[in-house]
C-alpha cells in the first residue's frame, strides 16, 4: 500500500484557521490558538471525531421574534441549516453534510417540498463521516431525490435513465473517462426501476419500492450479467474499478484547490478500498496532507462565510434576510443551480460578490462606534478585534491604516471610519479566502 505523506511543518494559528474554515465555519475568538496547542493530528481528530452532536445557543428566530418555520416558510429551510452551521459543537458534520448537499446536488426548485429536501439534509447528516456506500443507498431511495431525478417515474415499461445516468457521470464514477457505455446507462436504468411516490401541491406521498413496476431483468452493466435491483445496480458502481480514483479525487477537491499527484491518488484510492468505502479515513489523510497547509487559499462559498462571521462575532439567527443574501451571493441553501451542484471554482465575480459584501454589513449590525480613536492604526487593530482577531496579513492592515488616514484627513466621522474597516476586513482577501 502507498504510504500517503504527512505535513510536518509548523502548525500555529495560521494553519489552525485554515483547517477550521475548510473543515468546519471559521474560528470564534481564541479556537484557532487553542487548537495549536493539540498539533496538527490531534487538532484534525478533534473535528473529525468530534463530541456527541450538541447545539447551543439560541434557537433561531426571524426578524419579529419568531421561531422559523423550515418546512413551510420560504427560505426558512436555508435558515434552518445555517443556524445549524453556527450552534454546532461539531461543524465537520455540518460541513460534510454541505459536501454531500453538493454531491448529490438536489434542488426544491423541482422537488417542491421543504419537508422531503429537509429530511435529505438530516439524511446526509447523519452520513456526514460514515460509509460512502451507505450514503450511495441512502440518496439512491432517498424521496427528494427520486423526484428530482424522476426516479419515481422509472417504471418496466418506460425505464428513464436520468438518475442512472447520473449515478455514474455525477455520483460515482466521473465522465469521459472510459468507465461507462450508453448501453450501460440504459440497462442500469432498468435496474433502478420499481420506485414510486409523488409530490402533489408540495405535500409528499408514501415512497416506495414496488417489485410490479420492476424489470425484473436481466440486465447487463460493465459486461456483468444479472437480475439486478437498485441495491445491485449501486454495488455495481461501487466495485468499479475507476470508482475509487474519482471518488478521492473528488472529496480532495472540496478541501484542497489543488489537484493531487497520481501517487496522491493512488494511495488515498487503497486506504478508501482497504476501509470498505469509509469516508473518515480517506478525509483525515486529506487535512493532514502537505497539500492541505502548503497550497494555495481557497474562496470561500457565500454559506460558509456567512455561518463564518456569525461564530466569529458570536451571533446567532435572529433575521430572515439571510437566505436571500445566500441567493444574492450565489449561494442559497436547497437550491444549487443544477444537478452538478455549485462550481466550487467559480465563487467570486462581479454579479455576486455585493451580497458578500452586504452579508458582512448585516453581521456588523447597525449604527456606528462611539468610541472610535483618532489614530488610523488603532482604528484597524480595533477593527480586527471585532472579527474575533483572525489573522489579517501586515499588506492588508496597511492598506486599510492608509484608508483610514486619508478619511480621518478628509474630515470623515471617526465612528464610519471604523464602520468601513470592519466591513472592508470581512470583505478583505484575508477573511474571503483560507
Amino acid at each position: 500500500m502507498s504510504v500517503l505523506p504527512v505535513y510536518h511543518g509548523p502548525f500555529g494559528k495560521q494553519q489552525a484557521e485554515r483547517l477550521l474554515w475548510r473543515a468546519g465555519f471559521g474560528a470564534r475568538a481564541g479556537e484557532a490558538e487553542a487548537l495549536t496547542k493539540l498539533g496538527m493530528k490531534h487538532a484534525v481528530h478533534a473535528l473529525t471525531r468530534p463530541a456527541p452532536y450538541a447545539l447551543s445557543g439560541p434557537a433561531p428566530v426571524d426578524e419579529k421574534n419568531r421561531p422559523i418555520a423550515p418546512a413551510d416558510a420560504v427560505g426558512h429551510d436555508h435558515l434552518f441549516w445555517l443556524d445549524r452551521m453556527v450552534r454546532t459543537n461539531a461543524p465537520m458534520i455540518e460541513r460534510m453534510a454541505l459536501v454531500w448537499h453538493n454531491w448529490f446536488a438536489t434542488s426544491n426548485l423541482g422537488v417542491a417540498s421543504q419537508q422531503l429536501m429537509l429530511a435529505q439534509n438530516e439524511m446526509f447528516r447523519e452520513n456526514a463521516l460514515g460509509s460512502f456506500k451507505d450514503l450511495l443507498l441512502n440518496a439512491t431511495q432517498d424521496p427528494a431525490m427520486l423526484v428530482w431525478l424522476n426516479g419515481n417515474q422509472n417504471i418496466k415499461q418506460h425505464p428513464n435513465e436520468n438518475y442512472g445516468r447520473e449515478m455514474m457521470e455525477l455520483f460515482t464514477l466521473g465522465a469521459n473517462r472510459g468507465a461507462y457505455t450508453e448501453n450501460d446507462v440504459r440497462e442500469n436504468a432498468r435496474a433502478l426501476t420499481g420506485w414510486q411516490g409523488s409530490v402533489v401541491n408540495r405535500q409528499p406521498s408514501a415512497f416506495s419500492f414496488n417489485q410490479a413496476r420492476h424489470d425484473p431483468g436481466p440486465e447487463t452493466i460493465f459486461s456483468k450479467t444479472g437480475n439486478y435491483d437498485w441495491t445491485g445496480s449501486c454495488n455495481l458502481v461501487l466495485t468499479h474499478p475507476l470508482h475509487p480514483s474519482w471518488f478521492v479525487t473528488r472529496l480532495w477537491g472540496h478541501f484542497i484547490p489543488t489537484a493531487p499527484d497520481k501517487a496522491t491518488v493512488t494511495g488515498l484510492s487503497q486506504q478508501y478500498v482497504n476501509d470498505g468505502y469509509k469516508v473518515l479515513g480517506v478525509l483525515e489523510s486529506i487535512l493532514t496532507h502537505p497539500d492541505f497547509y502548503n497550497g494555495p487559499r481557497m474562496v470561500k462559498s457565500p454559506v460558509v462565510l456567512n455561518a463564518g462571521l456569525l461564530r466569529m462575532t458570536n451571533q446567532y439567527i435572529s433575521n430572515s434576510i439571510w437566505w436571500s443574501l445566500g441567493s444574492m451571493s450565489g449561494q442559497q441553501l436547497f437550491y444549487p443551480p443544477d444537478v452538478g451542484g455549485w462550481d466550487e471554482t467559480r465563487w467570486l465575480d462581479t454579479a455576486t460578490f455585493r451580497g458578500r459584501w452586504f452579508i458582512a454589513a448585516v453581521v456588523q449590525g447597525a449604527g456606528t462606534p462611539t468610541d472610535t480613536p483618532n489614530d488610523p492604526v488603532q482604528i484597524v487593530q480595533r477593527s480586527i478585534q471585532f472579527w474575533g482577531n483572525p489573522t489579517i496579513t501586515t499588506t492588508t492592515q496597511g492598506l486599510l491604516t492608509g484608508f483610514a488616514r486619508a478619511q480621518i484627513k478628509r474630515g470623515s466621522r471617526l465612528g464610519d471610519v471604523e464602520t468601513a474597516v470592519r466591513r472592508l476586513i470581512a470583505s478583505s482577501p484575508d477573511l474571503q479566502t483560507a
